[in-house]
């Protein structure tokens, strides 16, 4: 069963989101080839508030995206040398997102943990802001069937936010913590 996950998936609340995209496929056409790769780790980025979230200083020519409709993509350069897939989340002009942050084969033999390593791989950078996930912009995300139970899922907090001060502690990143075997 593979069904594209569309806008509605997306226009819910952040967390559940994020929890959520574990074990759903991400596709990127890439030339005449489809890849397609389990979401094993994800970070929810939430409201005006979120000292971590881009959005943390309000609306910008660079973070623009993140207030689009749920299910808009948001690349963002980071650090000089890494893109950020991001999916837009909630309500239209609420910046609330998802990034992405480690995927992997079905086989398990490809492992991209880290946002950057797999945005190179899928060859994504920042012609996609602000498309819509889905075939036409050649990212979609697929729900192919694979049950993930609260205890499939790890939470801690976010990775390399030292200067988000409250907002450091929160346990808003999700990982995948069964084995690859299990799928």
């Amino acid at each position: 069963m593979r069904n594209i996950v569309g806008s509605a998936f997306f226009d819910r609340p952040t967390l559940t989101v994020a929890k959520e995209l574990l074990g759903k496929y991400l596709c990127r056409r890439v030339g005449d080839s489809v890849i397609a790769l389990e979401i094993t780790e994800t970070e929810a980025y939430h409201g005006f508030k979120d000292l971590a979230s881009k959005a943390r200083r309000g609306k910008t020519p660079g973070n623009l995206p993140m207030y689009a409709r749920a299910g808009t993509i948001y690349v963002y350069f980071t650090y000089g040398m890494h893109w950020m897939l991001n999916i837009v989340t909630e309500k239209e002009e609420y910046p609330a997102a998802v990034l992405i942050r480690g995927v992997r084969s079905k086989q398990g033999r490809t492992l991209l943990n880290g946002p950057g390593k797999l945005t190179k791989f899928l060859k994504i950078d920042k012609s996609l802001n602000p498309k819509t996930l889905g075939k036409k912009s050649g990212l979609w995300v697929e729900d192919r069937g694979v049950k993930i139970g609260p205890r499939d899922i790890k939470k801690t907090p976010r990775i390399g936010i030292g200067y988000a001060g409250e907002y450091v502690h929160k346990p808003w990143r999700f990982v995948l913590a069964r084995s690859k075997g299990d799928a």
